[in-house]
């Protein structure tokens, strides 16, 4: 179980009591849907929901970005999310003068990453899919962004996450835990993929995490770890490297900035950290402290990083970061061994072999 933080432990132990009722609640939602007194809609046409059964953290988004890239060279491809802690309301389909406050930082990353791509936003993702369908009636693959728990939507592949350092099995429900859905609901998956392992997963690690999730016969378990690329400034678009001479202040808002963390340890000679809460939506104040926190940096090599999620949330700040040596540092999913053109050929394979009257 991750209890996030050492001094969160005590807390979230005394807590235990909601969970039990948080868990209640889930398990008889899905009693609903899995006994059909409760019903999802299908569609005529491949959907592949990426999601996981805890709270944030699992890699959704680089897995969504890693997707989109593979898929796009075959197929039409749209992203459909919930647009999370956007200030619009209802179906938005993102646009040229799209900003992260309409559309949320996630779906904001997709569309930067993917332009021309067509990306959506809706709380009820039921009722966006056929608004999405009928603006972009080319679209032959949707992917669901963080979508497993939504039962609404029957998608036709599902792709469930869960990190390597706080596998579902060994999680419970919140507040305790991170636990969003039941442990049981993994059999829903087709693909199971532990995302953010080390570069050094033994074989011996691999089977017996797959002996722990005990999957399905139908179910495939693959192992993914991340990898980060070149850093480029955030205006300019300038690149440059990471070496042991500099010195940097991290700023981000994201669910687990610790992997981020242990990168940058291992690259720079030192950093300080300014940490803002998952989805933050950043302020003048916070343009201000980032730069007071830089300024007090006492080195002659030093520049402030950020991550992409954060970086599509600091963009609208425009001429102000020109002077700031704000560099972002993207990330990608990367799965070991064999297991990538494995994970390739089932996806394409779902989708090539989808029929209509299904």
């Amino acid at each position: 179980m991750n209890f996030n933080a050492a001094l969160l432990k005590p807390i979230r132990i005394l807590l235990f009591p909601f969970s039990l009722i948080y868990g209640l609640v889930v398990l008889t939602r899905n009693f609903l849907y899995d006994k059909g007194w409760l019903s999802g809609t299908s569609f005529n046409l491949p959907v592949i929901c990426i999601g996981n059964l805890s709270v944030g953290g699992t890699g959704k988004t680089p897995m969504v970005i890693y997707l989109a890239s593979v898929l796009k060279e075959r197929f039409p491809v749209a992203i459909l999310s919930r647009g999370y802690k956007r200030k619009t309301r209802g179906y938005v389909l993102a646009g040229e003068k799209t900003t992260a406050l309409d559309i949320g930082d996630e779906p904001m990353l997709f569309t930067k990453k993917f332009p021309g791509m067509a990306v959506a936003v809706g709380e009820e993702r039921v009722e966006a899919l056929p608004l999405l369908l009928q603006d972009r009636p080319d679209t032959r693959v949707v992917l669901l962004d963080d979508a497993f728990q939504h039962r609404k939507i029957v998608p036709g592949m599902n792709i469930l996450l869960t990190e390597y350092n706080n596998l579902f099995t060994r999680d419970w429900y919140l507040p305790t835990g991170d636990l969003r859905d039941s442990k049981n609901q993994y059999t829903r998956a087709d693909v199971i993929v532990v995302t953010k392992c080390p570069d050094n997963l033994t074989e011996k690690e691999r089977e017996e995490m797959i002996k722990e999730i005990n999957p399905l016969e139908h179910q495939q378990v693959f192992f993914a770890g991340i990898a980060y690329g070149t850093l480029y400034h955030i205006l300019s678009g300038e690149k440059i490297s990471l070496h042991h001479e500099m010195e940097a202040l991290l700023v981000t808002g994201i669910a687990n900035p610790i992997p981020l963390k242990n990168y940058l340890t291992e690259k720079l000679h030192s950093y300080d950290a300014l940490v803002f809460s998952d989805h933050h939506i950043f302020s003048v104040d916070d343009l201000n402290e980032i730069r007071n926190s830089f300024n007090a940096l006492n080195a002659a090599n030093k520049i402030i990083i950020t991550t992409e999620k954060d970086a599509v949330r600091l963009y609208k700040f425009g001429k102000e970061l020109e002077n700031l040596p704000l560099y972002v540092i993207p990330i990608e999913m990367k799965f070991y061994g064999h297991n990538e053109a494995d994970f390739i050929r089932a996806t394409e394979n779902f989708i090539n072999s989808f029929s209509l009257n299904k």
